[in-house]
């Protein structure tokens, strides 16, 4: 049986798992939370341990595109997201999310109405945050949220640049707004935009874990593509906290140590990718620097200063009054 056609607001959520017990939790979320369920689809690159393949029942597995691969065989989350990204079919709507998300009631209708109202300022639009957490009790998901408001990011306190490669850290701060509010950073586990930008921003499989929210800002940017935080993200994230998360990463030190190449290999690569873009004036073609706007732009916008290697005082918590 063929798949149902996609509707005029239909969205697709790009999800790369690695190991996720909450995977199955976050797909039957996405489908049972959603106002229009028919309208969702999802494009998955499962990377799994021997047995932990997802297997979804219809009608939802009919609106399951997925690839399974061999945990050990995964080259960290921005190839894996770059392969999900590929698995777009003509969908209204983009939604990257991480495989450890809980849905609120009709989240669909939510982001579909913030989508419309941000492209009334800019078609070209990114909505993104780092979302509110969530706990798992006695197998239940519990918000333990911090604002029904903005979450905005800003540089991590105390951080400033490397001398070898320009990776900055960021944190959420709360800030009291009801509206679209412009942003300087992107959250890879909660991203929703036009999908237009699959083509015009596809995620850069060379990249590995740190930098790649930062990479993809500063294209989307330079290329005149605007991002906001709004007010009430529909999703919520499980963040691995004091408890743990009860999931391996890419890079634990025992699947580690059965790879031919180690995470630390993949992450020295990305770091070097990152400073081809923004300090070595690398051609990167569609993974590059765009032209509408340049990196003194950002500067002037966000108090990070690639060219010069500065980060102003409002690019911290100073910029909303912490």
């Amino acid at each position: 049986m063929l798949a149902p056609a996609p509707s005029p607001d239909s969205i697709f959520i790009s999800i790369a798992s690695f190991c996720d017990p909450l995977l199955s939790f976050t797909v039957r979320s996405a489908f049972s939370q959603a106002s229009r369920p028919e309208r969702v689809f999802i494009g998955l690159v499962d990377q799994h341990l021997p047995g932990q393949a997802l297997q979804l029942p219809e009608p939802w597995g009919r609106q399951l595109r997925s690839i399974h691969v061999p945990a050990l065989q995964a080259r960290g989350p921005c190839w894996a997201r770059a392969i999900a990204m590929s698995l777009h079919q003509g969908e209204r709507w983009f939604l990257q999310i991480d495989s450890h998300t809980w849905f609120e009631p009709g989240w669909d209708d939510k982001l579909v109405q913030d989508g419309h109202r941000c492209q009334a300022l800019n078609p070209r639009c990114l909505i993104t945050a780092y979302p509110n957490p969530f706990e798992m009790v006695a197998n239940q998901p519990v918000a333990a949220p911090v604002t029904h408001q903005v979450l905005a990011h800003v540089v991590k306190t105390g951080c400033t640049f490397s001398e070898d490669h320009p990776v900055l850290y960021f944190e959420a701060v709360p800030v009291p707004s009801l509206e679209p509010t412009p942003a300087m950073h992107i959250a890879a586990g909660f991203l929703f935009a036009p999908a237009e930008m699959i083509q015009a921003l596809p995620y850069d499989p060379f990249l590995y874990f740190h930098g790649e929210e930062q990479s993809l800002a500063l294209r989307a940017w330079t290329r005149g593509w605007d991002i906001f935080h709004l007010p009430g993200a529909p999703l919520y994230h499980h963040y691995v906290g004091a408890a743990g998360a009860g999931r391996p990463m890419h890079w634990s030190p025992e699947l580690d140590a059965q790879r031919q190449v180690q995470s630390q290999v993949l992450s020295e690569a990305a770091n070097l990718r990152l400073r081809a873009l923004l300090w070595d004036d690398a051609d990167l073609g569609i993974y590059g620097l765009g032209s509408a706007r340049d990196l003194a732009d950002y500067a002037a916008f966000s108090g990070i200063d690639y060219v010069n290697r500065q980060i102003a005082p409002y690019a911290y918590k100073a910029r909303y009054g912490f």
